[in-house]
């Protein structure tokens, strides 16, 4: 569902009168300017992740999760992973394993005795087949062949991201969001059945009345990536602003509040599958260079398109990510 994204342009709208040589020289020293102001502030964001960095290297053996490596970092658990995956062009989950995987590398190339079972152990794997299966997806060689021949030439194509260098315009506003009583279903299972979900909350709106598709805004929460959340963890609210207090039903349907704050909003356009082509280039370029600090809450969207009969393409959707 979420794919990986793209660099803005800070640029200003087409068609405008072309500007004096005086105009010109104040719009390079603004830019100039705002080039000097953001660059402490993505220092101070790149030493974050350099410890983040440190500490998987120094804690192999240890808790790697996404909750502790939050910690390590001073982030919130529910952007870590997108900040995560943006900063580094990987999963956090991947990281960790071709970190593992060349640690384990390193063994074997450096210790002739050292079996591929003690190897697959260290890296973390229930078995030697999983390992070398592992192994020969990130080094193009089995651990055995390797160990006769190290060969890392392999390793410096490892964290090639092709999908990261396309390019696209992005405009990215700052609101006070209020706190909103929304009626909510939560999905809990495989993204793939999210579209089943959806269906069970629309027919409880038009049934209930509580929650008029027509004059209710329609709100989504994800707690987790779908790209790295495992299919029977991930978890989804599906939500429609209330109008009237909630009565009891059997659909599952219960009230929560969307907390109220500050947030950064950015607007994609087209299919909600291809959202992450315009979440990513929020957490990789514009978050480094702000200064701002995310808030302990997840990201959520607005649908501003609901009727089936607006084409894919036309679809828009607010996204916002909750700052503190």
């Amino acid at each position: 569902m979420l794919r990986a994204a793209a660099r803005p342009r800070w640029r200003g709208k087409r068609g405008r009168a072309s500007k004096s040589g005086k105009d010109r020289d104040a719009e390079a020293d603004d830019h100039l300017a705002m080039r000097t102001e953001t660059a402490p502030a993505r220092a101070a964001y790149a030493r974050r992740f350099d410890a983040v960095v440190e500490y998987i290297d120094d804690h192999l053996d240890g808790d790697l999760s996404v909750d502790a490596l939050s910690r390590v970092a001073n982030f919130s658990a529910f952007h870590f992973h997108r900040q995560f995956s943006a900063y580094l062009g990987v999963p956090v989950a991947r990281y960790v394993q071709l970190m593992r995987l060349r640690r384990a590398a390193h063994r074997l190339a450096s210790a002739a005795r050292r079996s591929v079972l003690d190897a697959s152990l260290d890296a973390g794997f229930d078995s030697p087949e999983a390992f070398s299966r592992a192994f020969r997806r990130a080094f193009g060689v089995s651990p055995s062949a390797f160990r006769r021949k190290p060969d890392w030439r392999a390793w410096s194509a490892v964290f090639i991201v092709p999908h990261f260098n396309r390019s696209i315009v992005m405009q990215i506003h700052l609101v006070d969001f209020p706190a909103t009583r929304v009626a909510a279903l939560t999905h809990q299972g495989a993204p793939e059945r999210l579209p089943q979900s959806v269906q069970r909350f629309v027919a409880w709106r038009r049934r209930s009345g509580l929650s008029p598709i027509e004059c209710s805004r329609t709100f989504g929460i994800p707690y987790g990536n779908p790209d790295t959340t495992p299919p029977d963890d991930f978890r989804f609210d599906i939500c429609g602003e209330l109008t009237k207090p909630l009565a009891p039903n059997d659909d599952g349907v219960h009230e929560l509040v969307i907390p109220g704050g500050r947030c950064a909003v950015v607007r994609h356009v087209g299919s909600p599958d291809h959202i992450g082509e315009t979440i990513y280039p929020v957490y990789r370029d514009w978050l480094p260079a702000s200064g701002e600090e995310l808030r302990d809450q997840p990201l959520f969207f607005h649908y501003l398109s609901v009727h089936p009969e607006t084409p894919l393409e036309q679809w828009q959707t607010d996204v916002y990510i909750p700052l503190a």
